[in-house]
């Protein structure tokens, strides 16, 4: 699905973190050398790693309320709120209605949960911007993270050492001078079972059989509340799908990719990654990474690597950007966006 939107301009980016750090080369539960591999494959050196007083949402809060402040805008003057995430406060109700109320936003908003993990960054700003092209909504904030760490089991090493935790926030603005967007975006649900939490939901409701652990293979045990991740399908599916939608974006758009300062990858693996990167010809110095440091952090690995990477020619310059997220569902999408000196915080940290 190939889509342009007009008169839409993100004016800054905020991103928070938990403050405790896990390192890969302390995960002992595999050897020292496979420790090695697992960084060289994955990039992986460090993430972060929520407390157990901390949530997606908490992140995303932090991270709305420090943006607002650096762009002196007023909490009355936001129409839209939308949160992006697959780690909910509660099955029910909108973990959005929740926030509103913390971050006092007014009344008369629009305020809406989105249920998705690697591709979230990209649907929700196709989301958010639509809502507000009309010109009659003119303010909104876009809230995408994930605490993943909590469905990870310390046993399985496809799992635990992988993910890290962050909540991001990006403020948008119906602007008529802003530069058009370009998006597509895709689904191909055949894959679900690659990367998925079994149990907890309304269709496998957890017992106590949700708690009992199998050995899966070697290094690898978990229970079905915990996240499975089968990397060898994951790695098709992104070879076949992600490089050819990215091409695919720029003759839709008829844009030059030459012309993109920076293409931001969801940060799932650096094997991925690069395999994707190779495969359309980029340069890789135009490939930020945060993964080293933060490890996959789902819906909110593009915000943050933006923070991480570009922030000073954020903040100082125009951009050109391509935003490519792709993952859990299967879900993919793109986006190609102009900034145009941004507020772009420091990332923050809380327990």
């Amino acid at each position: 699905m190939y889509s342009c939107i007009n008169h839409i301009a993100i004016k800054g980016i905020s991103a928070c973190v938990p403050r405790q750090i896990k390192k890969t080369m302390d995960y002992d539960w595999i050897t020292e050398d496979e420790r090695k591999l697992f960084i060289k494959s994955t990039g992986v050196e460090e993430r972060r790693v929520a407390s157990l007083n901390a949530i997606t949402s908490d992140y995303c809060e932090k991270a709305t309320n420090h943006l607002l402040s650096k762009l002196n805008w007023e909490k009355e003057s936001i129409d839209v709120l939308i949160f992006v995430s697959q780690s909910m406060d509660y099955y029910l109700p909108a973990t959005s209605a929740i926030l509103q109320h913390k971050l006092g936003f007014k009344k008369e908003i629009i305020a809406f949960d989105i249920n998705l993990g690697c591709s979230g960054y990209n649907y929700g700003l196709y989301v958010i911007a639509n809502l507000l092209a009309s010109g009659n909504l003119k303010r909104g904030i876009l809230l995408t993270g994930d605490t993943s760490t909590l469905s990870t089991n310390y046993k399985d090493k496809s799992t635990y050492p992988l993910f890290g935790d962050a909540g991001s926030a990006t403020a948008l603005e119906f602007d008529t001078d802003a530069k058009p967007i370009y998006f597509n975006l895709f689904t191909d649900g055949s894959g679900y079972k690659s990367i998925i939490v079994e149990d907890g939901g309304a269709r496998n409701q957890f017992s106590e059989k949700s708690f009992i652990e199998h050995k899966i293979s070697e290094g690898i045990e978990r229970c079905s509340k915990n996240l499975v991740l089968d990397g060898i399908e994951v790695f098709n599916f992104a070879l076949k799908e992600v490089a050819s939608s990215i091409i695919q974006l720029f003759n839709d758009s008829k844009l030059n990719i030459n012309d993109i300062d920076y293409f931001v990858f969801h940060q799932a693996n650096k094997l991925i990654n690069e395999s994707v990167r190779k495969k359309c010809r980029i340069a890789p110095e135009k490939t930020p990474y945060s993964i080293h440091k933060f490890g996959n952090t789902s819906s909110a690995s593009i915000p943050l690597t933006m923070i991480y990477q570009l922030k000073d020619q954020l903040e100082k310059k125009s951009l050109n950007l391509l935003l490519s997220g792709f993952g859990v569902g299967y879900s993919w999408g793109n986006c190609i966006i102009q900034t145009n000196k941004i507020v772009c915080t420091d990332i923050l940290e809380i327990e």
